[in-house]
């Protein structure tokens, strides 16, 4: 029987009712707005093709001056990516890999049942996969992606296709970085949406760790994956079944990450309805 306050025992309590309402609202609109919600979906992935290609021009940049450099590169290239998931928050975009989360919470108390909840997914991933598609085709007719730039993203196209080529250990590396990827992310979205953070400015820093983590420490996030693997195919081709086997693989860990260690874990933690509150007689 608790003896404690409610309030202490499920401190998600916040947390929950707010990603239940942002579930009612992204089921609506991928039910009786799907074009609408397609839309949100691709600016979603325009905004994580720019920022990625952001992170390779500020590397490339570091290493046109001194190779050595390469290291400082790719921590102010994360630290840019970082601001990612700050404009995706802010712009009301849809990011597939925060849905995870959202989703899972919904089908645990029954806001939504898993084949919505798959549908709901599927579509975010192909509004997704149509933005970086449109950064990948404005990317082949530019010099954006050229020179130093193309040679960053080629050499972490070629690092990331490895984990598939090189059978079950390269699979199960990528996997638990994939896993860990979103943990982080929905890690960030459970900070902003508990309502412990007030002020947008740390709301902000939160996100941008979040991704520093996971673009610094080479996790795998399956949605900024396809996007880099588009813009590699129209600048240099690929290895089609390779990359379709990473983005694969990275799926399943995202969600494992983002959708049972964050989403699932965090829906029984703060559920209370197996308890009863005690009368004052008690």
């Amino acid at each position: 029987m608790p003896t404690a306050d409610q309030g202490q025992l499920f401190p998600g309590k916040k947390f929950i009712s707010t990603v239940l309402d942002a579930l009612e609202t992204k089921t609506a609109m991928s039910g009786g707005m799907t074009r609408r919600y397609l839309q949100r979906a691709a600016m979603a992935g325009i905004i994580i093709g720019v920022f990625y290609l952001i992170n390779y021009t500020v590397i490339a940049g570091f290493v046109a001056v001194d190779p050595g450099l390469r290291p400082i590169g790719r921590l102010v290239g994360a630290l840019a990516f970082g601001w990612a998931l700050v404009f995706i928050y802010y712009s009301k975009s849809e990011l597939l890999t925060s849905n995870m989360m959202i989703v899972s919470i919904g089908a645990y108390y029954r806001r939504t049942g898993w084949a919505r909840a798959m549908r709901l997914l599927g579509l975010c991933f192909v509004g997704n996969f149509l933005g970086g598609l449109l950064i990948a085709l404005l990317g082949a007719f530019s010099s954006l992606v050229t020179g130093g730039v193309l040679a960053e993203v080629l050499g972490s196209v070629e690092h990331k296709l490895e984990y598939v080529s090189s059978g079950p250990f390269g699979w199960t590396d990528l996997l638990v970085r994939a896993i860990l990827c979103n943990f982080m992310i929905n890690m960030a979205m459970l900070l902003v949406y508990n309502g412990l953070i007030k002020e947008d400015l740390t709301k902000c820093l939160v996100m941008v760790v979040s991704v520093f983590v996971f673009a610094f420490g080479g996790l795998e996030h399956s949605v900024a994956n396809t996007v880099l693997f588009t813009v590699a195919a129209f600048r240099d081709g690929i290895d089609v079944l390779l990359a379709v086997g990473n983005v694969g693989i990275a799926l399943v860990g995202n969600f494992i990450g983002g959708g049972f260690l964050i989403g699932l874990y965090y829906a029984y933690v703060n559920d209370d309805s197996g308890y009863r509150t005690p009368s004052v007689t008690e």
